[in-house]
């Protein structure tokens, strides 16, 4: 059908241009289908008089492909002519638009902090790839997906503009690599490098040199009795085995639950908001999330302040019962105390420490806008003071909570597997997909 049409549009118009239309249509009105493309073939193979070819209109010529340009070769950056050394950066971040601190092996919804961190090391060539191994790098606390943190520490290798003799005199300091302000261009104005520390400690890792770990949980006191949760949050004091108190995981093999909290208050922040300082040396995966979940339940008077003893207690309590951690955005890595340590901080009366200082306030401010628009935003709605007819919202930090029918003792709820149990099913799956994988191995060899 298309090359019948094709043959009609050439022979009436494209190759007799000029003619009279009446005369061709006449001339091909009684030809068949078949005379009609047999005509439009030898019109198509025949060359006009004098043996030149038709010179071909622009819409048949074939569209000039012009050689792409060749790429600049970009030069490698020659790490080898630079010295390095091993420095400590302290940093803050708000922690709600990212997926944890560290980085993951598969691919997160979000960025992580970390890898939003090391991806501005290696653009600016302060490192020398993206791999953390390559240049020792080490992180203090661990926090988790919507965790902030104020004061939180990594130590690592960078380049270097001074060599080994010249770093270790203070003197030389100016002519070093300005390592907060160039991070500070390059970073996301929710992280921000705030000091660094240009000689460390002899065998400093931001890890295991780390002396205790300073958290901070704020809540809003509404329906909760402080005085209650804070003769609860006293409880955490000392030594404990904290099974009960975390997420259990079988990859992490643990089998040491115990851990030490130095301190545990419930204290005032402003009118309406408290927060659960608390400090400890190290901490389980969850672990704060897990103890302020109990506190509110202590705070709504829906137990008493014994279920924490009760929870510490493993005999009484040797497995964990299953309940609902309380919101990630409410907590902060607060603080986290090292040996004394000689942290520089940005020169405040310099003309880039000033412009990044203006973003952080603008950010601030931004987030205050939005927090008094969505308060109009609440006292335009209408709002009912009447309860959900009878039902129970646990609170979880978030504003929302959990509306349950009918509120169901900790002592007598459904428990969780054992950590040991749990550790030796994951071993199990591991052995079980090492030897299917060997068994594929042999089977395609």
């Amino acid at each position: 059908m298309f090359l019948w049409k094709k043959a009609v549009k050439v022979l009436r118009v494209g190759s007799f241009r000029g003619s009279n239309k009446s005369v061709m249509e006449d001339k091909y009105a009684d030809w068949s289908k078949e005379q009609l493309i047999e005509r439009l073939l030898e019109l198509e193979t025949s060359e006009p008089a004098g043996g030149q070819k038709p010179s071909p209109s622009a819409s048949t010529l074939p569209n000039k492909v012009k050689p792409p340009k060749k790429a600049k070769a970009s030069r490698k950056f020659d790490f080898s002519k630079y010295d390095r050394r091993f420095i400590a950066l302290k940093f803050a971040y708000l922690g709600w638009n990212y997926n944890g601190l560290a980085i993951q092996k598969e691919p997160t919804p979000q960025p992580t902090i970390e890898g939003v961190i090391i991806e501005a090391l290696n653009k600016c060539k302060l490192v020398p790839s993206t791999e953390p191994q390559t240049f020792h790098f080490s992180r203090c606390g661990r926090t988790d997906k919507g965790v902030s943190a104020m004061n939180q520490v990594i130590s690592l290798y960078v380049r270097s503009n001074l060599n080994p003799e010249e770093q270790l005199d203070p003197q030389n300091d100016p002519r070093e690599i300005p390592y907060v302000n160039i991070l500070n261009q390059l970073l996301p104005d929710d992280i921000r490098i705030s000091a660094v520390c240009l000689r460390p400690p002899k065998g400093f890792d931001a890890r295991f040199s780390c002396q205790y770990r300073h958290y901070r949980y704020l809540f809003h006191k509404e329906g909760l009795d402080i005085q209650r949760m804070g003769e609860a949050a006293s409880l955490f004091l000392g030594e404990h085995d904290f099974r009960n108190f975390c997420k259990l995981d079988g990859s992490k093999q643990i089998t040491n639950y115990r851990r030490t909290i130095m301190s545990a208050k419930i204290l005032p922040i402003s009118d309406d908001f408290y927060c659960f300082d608390l400090i400890g040396s190290a901490f389980l995966w969850h672990q704060v999330r897990c103890m302020m979940a109990n506190l509110f339940l202590v705070g709504q008077n829906l137990e008493e302040v014994s279920l924490i003893s009760d929870m510490l207690d493993v005999e009484k309590t040797p497995r964990k019962p299953i309940y609902d951690m309380a919101s990630e955005v409410p907590l902060i890595l607060y603080d986290c105390k090292f040996p004394n340590m000689e942290w520089i901080e940005t020169n405040l009366d310099d003309y880039k420490a000033i412009k990044y200082g203006k973003a952080i306030g603008a950010l601030t401010l931004g987030y205050q806008l939005k927090a008094e628009i969505a308060q109009i935003f609440k006292e335009v709605l209408p709002s009912s003071s009447a309860n959900l007819a009878g039902k129970t919202t646990i609170n979880l930090g978030n504003g929302k909570g959990k509306v349950i029918t009918k509120y169901e003792k900790m002592s007598r709820r459904n428990v969780m597997e054992a950590p040991e149990t749990v550790n030796e099913k994951f071993k199990q799956r591991k052995r079980f997909k090492n030897e299917a994988k060997r068994t594929d191995a042999v089977s395609s060899s």
